[in-house]
């Protein structure tokens, strides 16, 4: 059965999540075995680089030199966390088939950047797999998400083909909420059911929720939500914050810190607000958008309410956040991820593992209803050893 290492970096720039994932082969029945998740490792991301990557998300222009000392201790701090995974592991990098890495993302404009001139559509991924590979002693898959681009899609989410290959129930539609610095929802339809996987980002997630207590707590993100909880919700704020276009776009759509960011926030705001309301106000904003965006999934798609939600990423540790959710959910029931060692940590490190298998087995990864890409393609190019 082989082996392979997914590495993921979110939009939150706290760390690397590295997972090692046996993949299998069809069995008897000629269907995909489920992916297993042997070991799982993260590495933080350390302030100084954090702190470039951020600099580089924002900035308008950039020296070729910025990006290449940041690329460079970027992918070596990805070959740290695999040499940690692997170690911690007992796994041998001769036994593992290629490693599946997202990088970091820079900006990505499916549709052209933002309030800027029409433009091409693009994607940055800062990312460096011939060194992963020199570093590693591994091959390396990486730039998955250009090869969906090039094909008209939105190049993103990408994970709703391995929520699919995970979690579809014989019975139940099932939603999987990944809720990083933005949240993006698969929705499945049961095994029984010929219908179309459906998935979309919905909007903004921790990138808000971090950026605004790190402003005013000193502190890297809001634990549990405890902040959000005591504060008020500003209806007013809420209603400004909900009425950016994105929201109201229908399916296939994607997005990133270049529409989310603190400037959109304080463009919306008076001065007047206490910021404790201000961060009550932007976890409701996330649980308004995402079930805005289930709402507007059943409309679309004529799907019925999900039986339950299974949440993933760093804000399923987020009490408030789900508590949220639950209130605008009441149909749905708030479950939790532990299914063939999975936990709601590792789906998307697991998820490049997986499309690195895809990969190396000439499968396409990408789901064309979810991207809006003209039809499946093979996603990544190899790297090898």
């Amino acid at each position: 059965m082989p082996l392979l290492i997914g590495l993921m970096s979110g939009t939150s720039l706290d760390g690397i999540d590295a997972a090692l994932v046996e993949c299998g082969e069809p069995g008897p029945d000629g269907n995909e075995r489920v992916p297993r998740l042997l070991a799982s490792h993260a590495v933080p991301m350390p302030a100084t680089l954090r702190a470039r990557l951020l600099d580089l998300c924002h900035a308008d222009a950039v020296r070729f030199a910025d990006l290449a000392r940041a690329e460079d201790a970027f992918c070596r701090l990805q070959a740290h966390a695999v040499d940690e995974l692997l170690a911690a592991s007992a796994t041998p990098a001769s036994a593992v088939a290629a490693i599946g890495s997202h990088g970091q993302t820079i900006e990505h404009a499916p549709l052209g950047h933002p309030g800027k001139e029409a433009g091409a559509p693009y994607t940055l991924q800062l990312d460096n797999p011939s060194l992963l590979a020199e570093l590693t002693g591994c091959s390396v898959v990486a730039d998955f998400r250009r090869r969906d681009l090039a094909a008209g899609g939105q190049a993103a989410p990408l994970a709703p083909a391995f929520h699919a290959a995970l979690f579809r129930h014989p019975h139940d539609w099932q939603l999987v909420l990944n809720l990083g610095g933005f949240a993006n929802l698969t929705l499945l339809p049961p095994t029984a059911s010929d219908a179309a996987v459906i998935g979309f980002d919905t909007g903004p997630a921790n990138v808000l929720l971090d950026a605004w207590h790190q402003r005013h707590r000193n502190a890297p993100f809001d634990a549990d939500g405890a902040w959000a909880a005591g504060g008020r919700v500003i209806e007013p704020l809420l209603a400004r914050l909900l009425a950016d276009p994105f929201f109201a776009n229908p399916p296939p759509k994607s997005t990133g810190r270049e529409t989310f960011h603190l400037p959109w926030l304080e463009a919306r705001l008076t001065g007047d607000e206490a910021p404790q309301d201000v961060q009550a106000t932007l976890a409701e904003l996330t649980a308004a958008s995402v079930a805005g965006g289930i709402a507007q999934a059943m409309t679309q798609f004529n799907t019925p309410p999900p039986a339950r939600l299974l949440p993933c990423g760093g804000g399923a540790r987020n009490v408030d956040l789900l508590a949220r959710l639950a209130r605008r959910l009441p149909q749905t029931e708030i479950g939790a991820i532990g299914q063939d060692g999975w936990s709601a940590d590792w789906l998307e490190a697991g998820a490049f593992a997986w499309l690195a298998w895809r990969r190396l087995d000439g499968l396409p990864g990408n789901l064309p209803a979810v991207t809006g890409a003209a039809g499946h393609r093979v996603l990544g190019g190899v790297y090898s050893a």
